[in-house]
């Protein structure tokens, strides 16, 4: 159990925060908290913005942001069902974490795709 005076250690292979790190980490997770981030949308809203995600894998990522209590879904009793996600106050907390990320990511992306270019290109053995 986490008390104060023991801090989590991402290090320890039993650490809960390795999860939380492994969840804000995954292929998806960021881009649904790029559409979330100005509010609620509806799943067909999001699945449009996410090129590329299949509705199964975005289903799958909305019920496990909201188990950890980062995504909130609202049901509305009409015909058809209306369903939204938006951000929960805890969700909100990582905007700014995850928006640092993504600018050093725009920043950054050509210096990356370079070295990878770089790196591809030597002769095997000569790599390091």
């Amino acid at each position: 159990m986490h008390t104060e005076e023991r801090p989590f250690d991402v290090m320890e292979p039993d650490c809960p925060s390795r999860v939380v790190l492994q969840r804000i980490g995954d292929k998806w997770t960021p881009l649904v908290f790029q559409v979330l981030k100005d509010g609620p949308r509806r799943f067909s809203a999001i699945r449009t913005s996410i090129q590329g995600v299949t509705p199964k894998v975005l289903t799958q990522t909305l019920r496990t942001l909201e188990r950890d209590g980062l995504v909130a879904r609202t049901v509305y009793a009409q015909v058809p069902p209306r369903v939204e996600y938006r951000l929960t106050p805890l969700g909100e907390t990582l905007l700014g974490p995850l928006d640092a990320v993504r600018i050093w990511s725009e920043e950054h992306a050509g210096k990356i795709l370079q070295a990878r270019q770089d790196y591809d290109g030597q002769p095997e053995g000569q790599v390091g």
